[in-house]
């Protein structure tokens, strides 16, 4: 056994995905295809640029749901 065992290898192995970069991609909407993906606890955005995505999505979208809190049961 020289060099150790090998890995085990699968005609298959060319279908498993890389690991992806949200970033990238999120860039690569917007260059690509004009889609903006923004989250809205992203730390490069200041209040106003927040409150406008806010606007915006609700008025494409409608209100956000609002989540219920369960209180310790």
């Amino acid at each position: 056994m020289i060099g150790g065992p090998r890995m085990p290898r699968s005609c298959l192995a060319r279908l498993v995905p890389e690991r992806m970069d949200p970033e990238r991609e999120k860039r690569n909407g917007w260059s690509n295809h004009g889609i903006l993906v923004v989250a809205m606890e992203d730390k490069r955005l200041g209040w106003p640029e927040r409150e406008m995505v806010k606007h915006l999505a609700s008025k494409l979208f409608g209100q956000q749901a609002v989540k219920e809190v369960a209180h310790g049961r």
